[in-house]
Parts: C-alpha cells; structure tokens; sequence
C-alpha cells in the first residue's frame, strides 16, 4: 500500500520555496515518490490550528519505510535546512492515509 500526506504550508517566500522544490524533487524521485496535487490558496474558511496555511499539497511514497528513508536522507536534510526553513514559517500535516497506487504522481 503506498502512502499518501495532505500537507498545509505557509509560504513566505515563494522562489525560495521553489528552489527547494527543484532541489528535492530528484531525490523524493529515487524514493518512489512524488506530488499528486498542488495548489496555492487565498483564503482557510476553517481551520483547527491558529497556523496559516496558503498552499496545500500531496505527497506520496510506495511504502511508509520509504517516507520515513525520505524524510531522514542526509541530502534531502541539506536542501530542506538551505531552502525550506527560509521560506515556509508554518507546517501543518492534514492527513496522513494509505492509497492504492502511486505510479499516476507527477512532480
């Protein structure tokens, strides 16, 4: 079963937060996964966390061993500490869910 997160972000900077796309994109690659939907929003009609959230996403993996290998690799750390951290202020993870298939996510 692959493993599917709907994510929440506050983006403040916006080339930043896109080099750091463009820089973790081929590693999540070699582990299989991958963005399903991405989207930039104005406005949160309802929330259960004071965080703001202007972007919203799905990120998804074969496995949860591979999420976690992902989100622990040294390489992808580097560019998250480079990038990430000076352009995304608030992280709110809205879901976290098994999924049938993964082969259809593009990045």
């Amino acid at each position: 079963m692959g493993i599917e997160m709907l994510v929440g972000l506050h983006v403040i900077d916006d080339g930043t937060y896109q080099v750091y796309r463009n820089e973790m994109t081929p590693i999540l690659k070699r582990y299989g996964g991958g963005f399903g939907y991405d989207f930039k929003i104005a406005d949160v009609l309802k929330s259960k966390t004071p965080a703001p959230i202007n972007r919203v996403f799905t990120i998804s993996f074969p496995n949860a061993a591979t999420k976690n290998a992902f989100f622990s690799n040294e390489e992808y750390l580097k560019v998250r500490q480079r990038h990430f951290e000076k352009s995304v202020t608030d992280t709110t993870m809205l879901a976290t869910y098994e999924c049938e298939e993964t082969s259809s996510i593009s990045t």
